[in-house]
């Protein structure tokens, strides 16, 4: 029986063979970027920043030896000497999920670009660079269960998200969009909780499209509890994705990190509902910095959950768009020119493309008791020969008719003006 190398071995050994074939990462790289998914929490720019440097193979090797730079090695502390790299990516493929890296060709690369920029901009010095909850960070590696391709998903989507607490507006709203945009051939992405963001993913499901759900803890937990049947059809459909290793527990501080994912694996992000304080606003926020697209659903102006959208619609340096629809969310994000929306239906009626002058007599057509032509032209203001012309367009329509004593109103049509109310 062929004994299992160790870290360390595999480490020196991924140092001579450490590329990819064929799109894939190398089983180093590949069990490196695993061993590093654990071993530090995400978004600290100083690890991003080591690990781009030296490589994650290297990185490895010295977080391991203790040779890494004091405020990186702090960074892992205790972990260093641990590995559960390999049980990690045993535990994956037990539960149809596995590890998605910037050396395969699945990697997203393209929408990720944007927080490889912003992490460019941070300041050299640790003490002056953006808190780890709010640093836009790229990731180093994420777990991704489902049959589907990560890069081929996003590549066509859109966050969904909005307060937890949603009212039933809210909820109803987060369906059609969801169902909607699946309809269109977008993906949704969203955080998988309660309120919005299940309401979301189970509309996109509800139209036989494929949905996202980046999550705050391992691919293989259902947080929260309830929505267990719900990942299990994401995770057949769509996809799980996380960057915390397996088993990984949903902290707190592990949301506001893993919201700068659901706006930059997207081309726009849609608050539906919000509070006055809310990781939705924050994620918006997040979105625009990131050079996406904010766009938020309005609310009615008596609801705590439309505090936040309202509070976004009127920052003007934000730039978000009202939408009330996914017609409005695709014009917005889609294909300049192409993914046009259709311009609101608007109710038609016989009325509707009559001349001035036959909109004026009719105005002046009485209700009950029919009046002469000489009458007509008098309330009208025109000639006579004038009604007399009109008179037999609007007969013809179904708007007027000829009593005994007259002119008027034909019976059942609304009276002089309350067409126009």
């Amino acid at each position: 029986m062929t004994a299992v190398p160790s870290l360390d071995e595999d480490m020196e050994q991924g140092l001579v063979g450490a590329g990819t074939s064929d799109g894939v990462a190398g089983p180093a790289v590949r069990r490196a970027r695993a061993w590093l998914s654990r071993a530090a929490e995400p978004g600290s720019v100083v690890f991003w920043r080591f690990v781009e440097d030296v490589g994650p193979v290297e990185a490895v090797r010295r977080l391991r030896a203790g040779r890494a730079p004091d405020v990186v090695q702090a960074l892992v502390g205790a972990r260093a000497r641990q590995d559960a790299s390999l049980a990690d990516l045993l535990r994956a493929e037990r539960c149809g999920a596995r590890l998605v890296v910037p050396e395969d060709d699945e990697w997203p690369g393209h929408l990720l670009h944007c927080l490889t920029l912003a992490t460019l901009e941070e300041p050299d010095d640790p003490r002056y660079q953006s808190p780890r909850a709010a640093a836009p960070v790229p990731p180093l590696a994420l777990w991704v269960r489902g049959p589907a391709r990560l890069d081929e998903l996003a590549d066509r989507s859109v966050a969904v998200v909005g307060a937890r607490a949603s009212t039933a507006y809210g909820e109803h709203v987060a369906a059609e969009l969801g169902h909607q945009l699946g309809e269109r051939g977008w993906t949704v992405v969203s955080g998988g909780a309660f309120g919005i963001d299940a309401a979301a993913h189970r509309g996109a499901l509800a139209a036989d499209a494929p949905t996202v759900a980046v999550l705050a803890c391992g691919v293989d937990r259902v947080y929260p509890a309830a929505h267990g049947a719900l990942f299990h059809r994401i995770a057949e459909e769509g996809l799980l994705v996380s960057e915390w290793p397996p088993g990984a527990a949903p902290h707190k501080h592990r949301f506001l990190v893993r919201n700068r994912l659901i706006a930059a694996l997207t081309r726009g992000t849609v608050v539906v509902e919000a509070a006055a304080r809310s990781g939705a606003q924050a994620t918006a926020r997040r979105a625009q910095k990131l050079s996406r697209q904010v766009m938020v659903v309005p609310g009615p102006v008596t609801s705590a959950m439309s505090v936040g959208c309202h509070e976004l619609l009127r920052d003007a340096e934000l730039g978000a768009v009202l939408v009330a629809s996914a017609a409005h969310v695709v014009e917005t994000v889609g294909r300049l020119g192409e993914d046009l929306a259709d311009p609101p239906e608007r109710p038609t009626g016989a009325r509707d493309g009559l001349s001035d002058l036959a909109v004026r007599v009719l105005d002046a057509c009485p209700v009950r008791n029919g009046v002469s032509p000489e009458r007509l032209a008098t309330v009208a203001g025109c000639d006579v020969l004038d009604v007399l012309r009109v008179l037999p367009v609007l007969e013809l329509a179904d708007l007027v008719e000829r009593t005994d004593a007259g002119w008027r109103v034909a019976a059942g049509k609304p009276a002089a003006g309350e067409g126009r109310r």
